[in-house]
C-alpha cells in the first residue's frame, strides 16, 4: 500500500508536468530567485521587474557536505535519524540551489551532472512528506 503524497511545504515545487520549482525571475536583468524574491537584489540591476517563474532541469555538483547529525526543530525526519549529503548545484538555468541528495556520500564527486527529483523526506500520521532533492546522472 503507497502513502499519499504530500508537499513538506506547500507552494514551493510541483510534479505534475516533470519537476518543477516555482521561485521568480527579474525581467530586467534575468537575475534567477528561489525561493520567490518580492524585488530584484543583484546591485547592477537598473530596474526591478520580478515576475513569477518556475525552474527545471539539470545541473553540476559545486560542493557537497554531510549531515551527520538531526536537524532541528521545526524540521523533521524520520527515525532513527540517517546520516545524508546536502549538495550545493549549479543549475543550467542560473540558480545555485543546496538541497538533499538523494545518492549517498560514496558516490559524490564534484562536478557530477544531477537532475532535480520529488522525493519523501519524512513520514507522519500515514504520509509521505516530499521536497525536492538532487540525483546523480
Amino acid at each position: 500500500m503507497s502513502q499519499q503524497r504530500e508537499p513538506a511545504v506547500a507552494g514551493l515545487f510541483s510534479e505534475e508536468d516533470g519537476v518543477r520549482l516555482h521561485g521568480a525571475k527579474c525581467t530586467t536583468c534575468n537575475t534567477p530567485y528561489f525561493p520567490k524574491a518580492a524585488h530584484c537584489r543583484n546591485p547592477d540591476c537598473d530596474e526591478s521587474k520580478i515576475e513569477p517563474c518556475s525552474f527545471g532541469g539539470g545541473g553540476v555538483l559545486w560542493s557537497y557536505s554531510v549531515a551527520d547529525f538531526p536537524p532541528p526543530a521545526p524540521h523533521k525526519y524520520d527515525k532513527p535519524f540517517v546520516p545524508y549529503v546536502i549538495g550545493v548545484v549549479d543549475m543550467d538555468n542560473g540558480l545555485r540551489l543546496v538541497g538533499q541528495m538523494a545518492d549517498g556520500l560514496e558516490a559524490m564527486r564534484i562536478g557530477a551532472r544531477v537532475e532535480l527529483a520529488i522525493e519523501s523526506i519524512y513520514h507522519e500520521a500515514g504520509k509521505a512528506f516530499t521536497s525536492w532533492k538532487f540525483k546523480l546522472l
